[in-house]
């Protein structure tokens, strides 16, 4: 039997070891705060993330890391993606020589503009080829209760990618694979930041016509950037593009689309974010990204928007008017 280690408790790690126990995978999730791992282990429940939710009896939970790897031959990490590269530092000599480490992370690392696969191999010190990437659609809530679902499973190395697929293929959640580790994880991290656009147009009053335009104008930014840095342009097409774009952006489940409609209300961002118990990853990996893009000389007005409104103070008013008065253009993607 495939054994897999799940490094955070959050709503998605949760959620996806449960996928893996349905799979037939055995499961042992790490959490940091003792109370989270005892009503994991105990009562089989974790209702700070997924209240009213019982999770399979099989799911085990530990707040010890080396206890919860050992013998894994799968290690998923399902941290926010800005404690990383701190975290990592304290876990590489856990992780196993051969096991596959896969991320559920979507976010661009700030300050060295890594993607989370390239802080994993470089923190970790091993072969960017064991690293697996899983992206999509994946609103917690709703795997939780096993609505069905797809979600992309990218790696350099095939057979990785296939092995990761099946230990989560369950009745209800659909694994693809890819070898676009770019692609897949450059369609995660900027997805978020056009939810959070999304959010502010609804916010404000502005209807699907408005959202329409953010979506599929985020998509020609996700594109520009993710082709720049070499990914097949047609994975964002796909699941990991198109499909995590819309659920991101239409879901009221969607942190980031939650934290983009108060925004759009007039509530301080400050505010907002002491409210949350859950980390709306573009709020933070907007700035990176931008960075990256202009790096790459690569125009992402959407992304800029974003940043101006979150980081810098401009008012969402202003940055509506800003975008409809760029100059007129032929579409490109």
């Amino acid at each position: 039997m495939t054994r897999a280690a799940v490094l955070g408790a959050g709503s998605w790690g949760t959620a996806f070891a449960q996928v893996l126990a349905d799979a037939g995978t055995e499961v042992t999730v790490w959490g940091r705060r003792p109370e989270v791992v005892r009503s994991i282990e105990e009562d089989h429940a974790n209702p700070g993330y997924l209240p009213d939710h019982q999770l399979p009896e099989s799911v085990r939970a530990t707040t010890d890391v080396a206890a919860a790897c050992e013998g894994a031959d799968l290690v998923v990490l399902g941290i926010h993606s800005q404690t990383l590269r701190d975290s990592l530092t304290g876990w590489g000599a856990v992780l196993g020589s051969e096991a596959t480490v896969v991320s559920l992370m979507k976010g661009i690392e700030l300050g060295t503009g890594q993607r989370m696969s390239q802080v994993i191999a470089e923190t970790a010190g091993i072969d960017p080829a064991r690293v697996a990437v899983v992206s999509g659609p994946n609103l917690a809530r709703e795997i939780a209760e096993r609505q069905p679902s797809a979600s992309v499973v990218a790696c350099a190395d095939s057979a990785r990618a296939d092995a990761v697929a099946e230990a989560c293929d369950a009745r209800y959640f659909r694994p693809y694979t890819s070898a676009d580790v770019v692609g897949v994880e450059i369609g995660g991290a900027v997805k978020n930041v056009v939810a959070l656009a999304v959010g502010m147009a609804r916010g404000m009053g502005l209807g699907d016509n408005t959202s329409a335009m953010l979506i599929t104008r985020g998509l020609a930014e996700i594109t520009r950037l993710g082709s720049a840095l070499g990914a097949d342009p047609t994975t964002f097409l796909g699941l990991a593009g198109a499909g995590d774009l819309v659920a991101t952006c239409s879901s009221t489940l969607s942190r980031n689309h939650s934290v983009g409609l108060r925004l759009g209300r007039g509530e301080p961002v400050e505010e907002i974010l002491a409210s949350q118990n859950q980390v709306a990853e573009g709020v933070t990996s907007c700035r990176s990204i931008l960075a990256l893009a202009q790096q790459h000389q690569i125009p992402m007005p959407i992304a800029a928007a974003v940043v101006g409104v979150v980081h810098e103070g401009v008012s969402v008013e202003a940055t509506a008017e800003r975008l409809m008065s760029r100059v007129r253009k032929a579409e490109q993607y």
